[in-house]
């Protein structure tokens, strides 16, 4: 069957299609976030084994012969079969991921920043061996990073706020999708480490339309 949306409330069905969900394997571990038309295929696929949470989105389609017409409720966790990889996870640096780690913060000066004013640090410098690695990199303003130079933060005289860290599988899901809802948030918090209290501490969800919260 080919669903389509229902447009009854354009305001709030905008609001539930931009929501990802959150897509796991059948240990429970995250492995993608999920547009609500993948989310639909694999429901009417029957490749979705269990699902948490709310319901983000109802996708309807067309009547039968009785006038009923069929529905699709895209919970916002959803588990589905297949191999499960149990090999350490380490994201892949980026800048924007590194900025959200470090909450669009300095980490000399403590200031926030938007993201055409941050930059990378490394912590100990290239230069003298340091590596490209989340455990020397950390987010510094332009005028941070030019007064530090080649130097080392101790060589610079500057303090660094907080002890650089990669961010495990969860954190990474948190840190890459600005759009979390209360219950994936709960789900991925329950499995962060305490590097992550800082950034978990300021996720304050906001209400939506839908009765879900986002973080802010």
């Amino acid at each position: 069957m080919v669903y389509k949306d229902e447009q009854e409330d354009d305001s709030n069905d905008e609001l539930t299609m931009n929501s990802k969900v959150l897509r796991l394997n059948k240990a429970g571990t995250p492995i993608a976030w999920l547009s609500w038309q993948e989310t639909a295929t694999l429901l009417v696929k029957e490749q979705v084994i269990w699902s948490i949470g709310a319901t983000i989105h109802t996708v309807r389609g067309g009547y039968n012969k009785s006038g009923i017409r069929s529905s699709l409720e895209l919970p916002s966790i959803i588990a589905c079969d297949g191999k499960v990889d149990n090999h350490q996870f380490t994201p892949a640096l980026s800048n924007g991921l590194l900025f959200a780690r470090d909450q669009m913060m300095c980490m000399y000066c403590g200031v926030e920043f938007p993201a055409r004013d941050l930059s990378r640090d490394h912590v100990i410098p290239t230069s003298k061996g340091g590596k490209d690695l989340w455990t020397n990199c950390v987010t510094a303003c332009r005028r941070c990073n030019n007064r530090k130079g080649d130097l080392t933060p101790e060589q610079a005289n500057m303090q660094l706020l907080a002890v650089p860290f990669a961010p495990n599988r969860h954190e990474y899901f948190y840190l890459s999708n600005r759009d979390v809802l209360a219950d994936q948030m709960e789900f991925l918090k329950a499995r962060f480490s305490v590097n992550a209290s800082a950034f978990a501490s300021d996720a304050e969800p906001r209400l939506t339309r839908t009765g879900q919260r986002r973080r802010t």
